[in-house]
C-alpha cells in the first residue's frame, strides 16, 4: 500500500509518499510560495539530489496537482499512475475537543474540523485546502486526519484548564489544548520500543525543541501535560515566539507601542524569542555562531533557551511524581549538543548523569546519551511526523 502523506500550510504544501510493505519514503519534497512570486516545487529525486521547478502555483489544487504530475513524471517520478496511491493522511493542526484520535475524513468530521478554524485561524483553512484538492483531483482515494492537538486530550481538566472565567471555556473552549501531538506521540512509542520497555509504568518528558517548541509529560504513554497552550505560542522560548508572557504584560506592550491585537499577535510569534533577544536571528545555529563570538546578547538568548526547558522539565518531573526518561527531539532537541547539555546540568537532583563524551558525539540519530548509572536515562530520538500519520492512514483504510 502507498500512503501520500500531506502538510499544507498557508502558502506550502509539504509531502512523503511510503510504501508501507517497508515503510519506506519513496517520494518526497515541498511547495512554497503558493499565491506568489516565484512559487516553487523542491523535490528529492530517486537518486538522492535534489531538484527545483518553479511553476506558477496561484492555489493550492494547482500545487497538489503539479505534486501529482511530478511524482508520476517519466523522468524523475516515483510511480506510473496516481492509481498507486492508495490513501492520503493529513497533518491537521487544532481539532479541539472533538478529536482525541485520527480519524477517515468524511463530510460530517470535515465540519467538525471546520468549526475549529477560530481557534487556529491561519493553520485549519490551509489544512481543509489540502483535503478539498485531493477531493478534486482523486474523488475516490480515502482520505485521514491526523490532529496535532489530539495526542494531547488525554490530560486531565486541573491540567488543562486556565483560571479565567469558567464561561469562557463553555463559550469559546479556552483552555491549554497543546501541539507537537503527532511527534510527542511517535518518540514516546518509539524510546520504549529502543530501550525494550514497556510504556505503562514507565514516566517520560518529550523535549519537542527546534524553531518552534513544547514539552510533554506522558505517564503510561498517555500525556498528562504540555507547555504549549490554547495556541502554540504559550511555553517555552521559540525561534521567534515568546513564550510565557505575563497577561499585564501584554496590554503594558500594546499601550507603549500602540498596538491593536493583530499588532501585538505579530510581535509575540514573528519578532520574539531567539530574534527578539539575540537580535541576530531565530536560528539557533546562527545564534550559537554569533555567541561563540562573543555576542552577549545571543549568549543571553541561548541561556534564556536552555533555561526555560530545564524549568519545564523540574515542573513536569514534580506534575508526575518523577521521570524516568528524557528525550530530545526536533531540530534543535536531536542536533544542538551544547543545548541538551545546558539542560542537563541543572537537572542532577532528579539523578540525570549525561555522559558529555557521547553527548558531543550524537546528531540526528538515535541514541542514549546518559552514563549507564544515571537514574533518569536521556535519550535521543529523531521524530517522524509523516511516518506517524502514513501508519495512522496504514491502521485506518487498510
Amino acid at each position: 500500500m502507498k500512503i501520500l502523506v500531506l502538510n499544507c500550510g498557508s502558502s506550502s504544501i509539504k509531502y512523503k509518499l511510503f510504501d508501507m510493505t517497508d515503510r519506506s519514503v519513496i517520494a518526497q519534497g515541498g511547495i512554497e510560495k503558493i499565491g506568489m512570486a516565484g512559487s516553487f516545487l523542491k523535490f528529492t529525486l530517486p537518486t538522492g539530489g535534489k531538484k527545483v521547478l518553479e511553476k506558477d502555483i496561484p492555489e493550492h489544487t494547482a500545487g497538489i496537482q503539479f505534486i501529482f504530475e511530478t511524482l508520476t513524471n517519466a523522468e524523475y517520478g516515483a510511480i506510473k499512475s496516481l492509481a498507486e496511491i492508495n490513501a492520503v493522511g493529513h497533518r491537521m493542526v487544532h481539532g479541539g475537543e472533538k478529536f482525541s484520535q485520527s480519524v477517515v475524513l468524511d463530510k460530517e468530521v470535515l465540519a467538525a474540523f471546520e468549526a475549529c478554524n477560530d481557534l487556529a485561524p491561519l493553520h485549519n483553512p490551509a489544512n481543509l485546502k489540502g483535503v478539498a484538492a485531493v477531493s478534486a483531483i482523486l474523488p475516490n482515494v480515502p482520505q485521514v486526519g491526523v490532529f496535532d492537538t489530539a495526542f494531547h486530550q488525554t490530560m486531565p481538566d486541573y491540567a488543562y484548564m486556565y483560571a479565567v472565567p469558567y464561561e469562557l471555556y463553555e463559550k469559546y473552549g479556552v483552555r491549554r489544548y497543546g501541539f507537537h501531538g503527532t511527534s510527542h506521540r511517535y518518540v514516546s512509542q518509539r524510546v520504549c520500543d529502543y530501550l525494550d520497555i514497556p510504556a505503562q509504568g514507565t514516566k517520560i518528558i518529550t523535549c519537542h525543541v527546534g524553531n518552534g517548541g513544547s514539552l510533554s509529560a506522558i505517564v503510561d504513554g498517555k500525556c498528562v501535560d504540555t507547555t504549549m497552550g490554547l495556541t502554540p505560542l504559550e511555553g517555552l522560548m521559540m525561534g521567534t515566539r515568546c513564550g510565557d508572557l505575563d497577561g499585564g504584560a501584554v496590554k503594558f506592550i500594546m499601550d507603549k507601542l500602540n498596538l491593536d491585537s493583530d499588532g501585538i499577535s505579530n510581535l509575540m510569534n514573528k519578532k520574539s524569542g531567539l530574534l527578539g533577544i539575540s537580535g541576530v536571528s531565530s536560528d539557533m545555529r546562527e545564534v550559537t555562531a554569533a555567541a561563540n563570538e562573543g555576542n552577549p546578547r545571543a549568549k543571553l538568548a541561548l541561556a534564556m533557551y536552555a533555561y526555560r526547558i530545564r524549568k519545564y522539565i523540574g515542573a513536569f518531573a514534580a506534575a508526575m511524581n518523577g521521570v524516568d526518561i528524557i528525550l530530545f527531539t526536533g531540530g534543535v532537541g536531536e542536533n544542538h549538543v551544547k543545548c541538551r547539555q545546558w539542560v542537563c546540568e541543572g537537572l542532577g537532583y532528579l539523578g540525570v548523569q549525561l555522559d558529555t563524551e557521547k553527548n558531543a558525539t550524537i546528531q540526528g540519530v538515535e541514541a542514549t546519551i546518559s552514563v549507564p548509572e544515571s537514574k533518569v536515562k536521556v535519550v535521543v530520538i529523531p521524530t517522524d511526523e509523516e511516518l506517524m500519520i502514513a501508519t495512522d492512514t496504514f491502521n485506518l483504510v487498510k
